[in-house]
């Protein structure tokens, strides 16, 4: 029996494990909610403004200005993409290890306001870039120095640290301002993750359409330099919460834990599992006269048993009456579990690597298309090549009410289940969309070629081809669709199906998905124009003498094939829930008081 029971009115009025800024056991009436949950939200908003008011027309800039070739600036776009997306993982340790989620948000958004505004200065100087250059007169387009490139570089990856460090702990402290013990707050908790991709998506849109109209009219020192105000802006917003939020104790990084089990199976490779579980070493077992709050426990899977060697008592490790215990030897039959849990979610996210190459297309080469294709409204106005993204941020948009309000109750009826789509499905349909967005790519680009050759505009790389830019449309419109099901469904996924105490890092995990799309993005694109270059490549710097559309072919076929496998990883895959149900054991309620 407990012995820390409190009246039920305290129980209440605090939360068991969470404190304001003071130290203090949270208040529910006082902190969180959706009063803190909208400061997070609103400093997401300004971060997303800035991250893509520099990448969607960050291919533009590299190759008009700083005369980079389309494969070069392509990579150079994708790579600083992922490159941010991989440095989640580096800031999810930093918040579970040492920081704690609020001071990594606030610290890492201040690096990322230093590396905007030296990209700021960068556009600004004019010996940090090279001199123009017009075919007219006749001079000739140097490319970019090593110091110039430098400078860039320096600017492109102190931001991407910046939006690393952000992203990894946004989302997970702001659903700390939920008490999942609490029914309503849990119902809210899932409208938080609604509304935190509605919020991103509103500061996506305001990037790709003022943003970039700013950059290509008025000068990209205006443009850049309004991102460097978005973001110092939100992280105003973000410190004006300070005290209204929860906050949640530092659980170390669940990488130890996990590095843990493993050298512990490795070490006991050679020893015989007994017959009965029970012997193992677990939960139950841990006395060591401190009060300490009891992780969930998890019933014994049948699934990967190499590992559970890691709980595998030996005689030394006992002393007397007492368990002497090394993380490093010894391991918990529950901490065993969550580990086989984290492996168990890695063939889902595998296999939604490949939507996120796809996606990486939409910021590169259909950026450079729109830039060939005939972009006037009227006889005046002349739509950004960068702002075609609109679309695919509309589509976003348009898709998540859709989904809410027709699709899921269709959905309840037909699948008998409350969410409407499960997040497996809802990342499947996103698949799906990515193929049908590389097919209407494909076969733009052909129509695209087809007219510049009937017109004789092939050698002419800066030529408007008599094409409307909004055929690129469709293939916007896709890949903004299939976003919608994706990231909702990975966010969704990846939080609810991590073992409790490694939301940072499943939330980097999942963010990692996005970042070596655009990696394996950039490998192909090297390994294609390196492959293809020397006759007739499919990458040239005038994608009027190129292949673009094989290109496209070439990702709808591994779309394709990575749907396939897919289908058979999420049939495999059985979710948390079901599994402790089917054990007769229910998710717990954190204890109440633990920490009074």
């Amino acid at each position: 029996m407990s012995n820390c029971t409190l009246p039920e009115t305290q129980e209440k009025l605090t939360l068991p494990d969470a404190w304001d800024f003071k130290g203090r056991p949270a208040e529910r009436s006082k902190t969180g909610g959706w009063t803190a949950a909208a400061m997070i939200l609103g400093g997401e908003a300004c971060e997303r403004l800035t991250t893509l008011g520099i990448a969607v027309n960050l291919v533009t800039y590299l190759t008009g200005t700083m005369h980079l070739g389309n494969a070069t600036s392509a990579n150079t776009v994708t790579n600083f993409l992922g490159t941010s997306f991989m440095l989640c993982l580096l800031g999810g340790f930093v918040a579970d290890t040492f920081l704690g989620r609020y001071l990594t948000i606030a610290i890492f958004a201040t690096f990322q306001a230093m590396g905007v505004t030296i990209l700021t200065i960068s556009t600004t100087i004019p010996s940090l870039r090279p001199r123009k250059c017009t075919s007219d007169t006749g001079t000739p387009c140097i490319p970019a120095s090593g110091k110039q490139l430098m400078v860039l570089y320096i600017a492109l990856y102190l931001t991407a640290l910046g939006t690393g460090g952000l992203k990894s702990s946004v989302s997970g402290f702001g659903s700390d301002q939920f008490d999942e013990s609490d029914k309503q707050e849990r119902r809210q908790m899932t409208n938080f993750f609604n509304w935190f991709f509605f919020f991103i998506s509103i500061g996506s849109l305001a990037a790709v359409t003022v943003l970039v109209y700013i950059q290509d009219n008025l000068g990209r020192q205006w443009g850049y330099g309004i991102c460097v105000c978005a973001i110092v802006l939100g992280l105003i917003v973000f410190l004006s919460g300070t005290r209204r939020y929860r906050f949640k104790k530092l659980v170390g990084s669940p990488l130890t834990q996990i590095s843990g089990v493993c050298v512990a199976a490795w070490r006991k490779r050679n020893m015989e599992l007994p017959s009965d579980m029970s012997f193992l070493y677990n939960v139950d077992d841990i006395d060591d006269g401190l009060k300490k709050k009891k992780k969930q426990k998890l019933p014994h899977s049948k699934q990967f048993r190499f590992l559970d060697k890691a709980a595998i008592k030996e005689p030394k490790t006992t002393s007397g009456t007492a368990m002497i215990i090394n993380k490093w030897s010894l391991s918990t039959l529950t901490d065993v579990e969550e580990v086989k849990l984290i492996i168990r979610m890695l063939p889902i996210w595998a296999t939604t690597i490949m939507f996120w190459t796809v996606y990486a297309q939409m910021t590169t080469f259909s950026v450079s298309q729109a830039t060939s294709m005939d972009r006037h409204i009227g006889k005046s106005f002349q739509i950004p090549p960068a702002s075609l993204t609109a679309f695919f941020v509309g589509s976003i948009l348009l898709t998540v009410p859709v989904y809410d309000r027709l699709i899921v109750p269709m959905a309840r009826k037909a699948l008998e289940n409350p969410q409407g789509l499960t997040p497996l499905q809802r990342m499947g349909v996103g698949l799906v969309f990515s193929i049908f967005a590389m097919v209407a790519a494909a076969l733009t680009e052909v129509k695209r070629l087809n007219i510049a050759r009937s017109h004789g505009l092939t050698d002419n790389p800066t030529a408007e081809i008599p094409l409307s830019v909004f055929w690129l449309v469709p293939q916007f419109f896709f890949v903004g669709s299939g976003e919608a099901f994706t990231y909702i469904g990975q966010l969704d996924f990846f939080l609810r199906e991590c073992p409790k105490g490694m939301k940072t890092m499943s939330t980097g995990l999942f963010l990692s998905t996005l970042s070596l799309g655009f990696f394996f993005s950039s490998l192909l694109v090297t390994i294609v124009h390196k492959t293809t270059g020397h006759n007739k490549p499919w990458l040239a710097d005038n994608l009027n003498q190129g292949k673009l559309y094989d290109f496209y072919w070439l990702l709808a076929l591994l779309s394709a094939l990575n749907l396939v496998i897919y289908l058979f990883c999420a049939n495999w895959y059985v979710y948390k829930d079901k599994r402790l149900a089917e054990e007769g054991i229910e998710l717990e309620e954190p204890e109440i008081c633990a920490h009074a």
